[in-house]
């Protein structure tokens, strides 16, 4: 790989854009997908069916087989984020789980009392209300959003903003009745039954979690299933 390559992925990457590398194995032929813009020495017809999104969904290099000829093809994606809003007993579980996992994690709670360091040691805290604060990080396809509040003061503002994001995974904490009675304040904010339908409520598998740690649990294999298996999520 020619080192300006390299540095054009980088930059990418750093700018939260995911990009492929394609290399024809037979002459070292290469192309760059930043987004949806190709540049490079293989033509863009070349890649006729969904393996580059299969790429970039899977984070993981493959080789693949189009008109007769063979290329590898290499994801450079921006960092996984999770972004929790509510720094409740539940977020102090799983934020070190998901840092774990490979997620850059940021806490959004205005109440200090509850997001300060001493709670949360060494993560990104922002004590802006949610809505602002999921604004300001703009949510993207590799951003997974999760509410924990149970207080729809705080959950319902930022859920609003998370579901006109790309965000891959929206979830929010509390019983069906709970979740019934959210969905119809936020059809009121108008969004549709697609959009609601997103929202992954009660947050987690259903895997009879009682305690704070296995309701964290539940929530990251929730968040990885979705992630790694998008189309065909169980």
């Amino acid at each position: 790989m020619k080192v300006e390559t390299l540095e054009r992925l980088n930059r990418a990457r750093q700018a939260g854009h995911p990009s492929l590398l394609i290399t024809d194995i037979k002459n070292g032929d290469q192309s760059i997908v930043i987004g949806k813009q190709w540049s490079g020495s293989i033509p863009e017809s070349i890649i006729l069916n969904d393996n580059a999104a299969r790429i970039l969904r899977e984070d993981r290099a493959r080789t693949v087989e189009s008109d007769g000829r063979q290329f590898f093809i290499q994801p450079f994606n921006p960092p996984l984020r999770l972004i929790v809003v509510g720094a409740v007993h539940i977020s102090q579980a799983l934020v070190p789980m998901a840092a774990l996992a490979g997620y850059a994690v940021t806490v959004i709670d205005p109440r200090r009392g509850f997001a300060n360091d001493e709670r949360f040691p060494n993560v990104t805290l922002l004590d802006a209300w949610p809505d602002e604060g999921l604004s300001e990080l703009a949510p993207d396809a590799r951003t997974a959003v999760v509410t924990l509040t149970h207080d729809p003061k705080l959950d319902d503002p930022a859920l609003d903003v998370a579901l006109r994001s790309d965000a891959f995974y929206i979830a929010a904490l509390g019983s069906k009745r709970t979740h019934a009675a959210r969905l119809e304040r936020l059809a009121t904010l108008g969004h549709d039954q697609a959009a609601l339908d997103r929202i992954h409520g009660p947050a987690g598998l259903a895997l009879g979690a009682v305690s704070p740690a296995e309701i964290a649990v539940s929530v990251l294999a929730q968040m990885t299933q979705v992630l790694r298996r998008r189309d065909n999520t169980a």
